[in-house]
């Protein structure tokens, strides 16, 4: 996921770890961490019993490549990760994602990355978010409760310095 990721949709170096965003309650479970990190200010070691030890005779640029944790695109080399917590009270709907994500896959983490692409600024409003989606590779853009396809797009690209003239 770390190198789709970064080649399809950051357009940047597929090496580079992404953020974990995880349940408040359950950082524990994932990190040696024990405090809330809402900003994503801390950078706490990934649990031991997570970690996957190197694989033999992997050397150099290689190592980049290889899946360090159980956790593989937020894990960084060093095995530590910058984590972002999550709290009900603070975010009640990102909370709730993750609750219906980890019932669903046993995992209460997922990836968390700024919604731009490498030289370009952050994406601001509805119109910078859909001109982002429409020119990577993203299978989907959820914006509030209004869901995107892909699939379902024009196929074209849209110029991300101009914004749609309105009528």
């Amino acid at each position: 996921m770390q190198s789709v990721m970064n080649l399809k949709v950051k357009f940047r170096e597929s090496f580079r770890p992404f953020a974990p965003v995880v349940l408040r309650e359950r950082v524990t479970d994932y990190f040696d961490l024990d405090v809330d990190s809402p900003y994503m200010l801390l950078v706490a070691p990934v649990k031991a019993e997570l970690r996957l030890p190197p694989q033999p005779g992997v050397r150099g640029f290689d190592l980049l490549k290889q899946p360090r944790s159980t956790l593989p695109a937020v894990t960084h080399v060093d095995y530590s990760a910058r984590i972002q917590t999550v709290e009900r009270d603070g975010n009640p709907l990102l909370h709730e994602l993750l609750v219906r994500f980890e019932r669903a896959t046993g995992c209460a983490v997922l990836v968390n990355t700024s919604f731009n692409v490498r030289g370009e600024p952050i994406v601001c409003t509805p119109d910078d978010a859909y001109r982002c989606f429409v020119n990577t590779e993203m299978d989907f853009l959820v914006m509030g409760s209004f869901v995107l396809d892909r699939t379902a797009q024009p196929a074209r690209r849209i110029d991300r310095r101009v914004a749609p003239q309105s009528d």
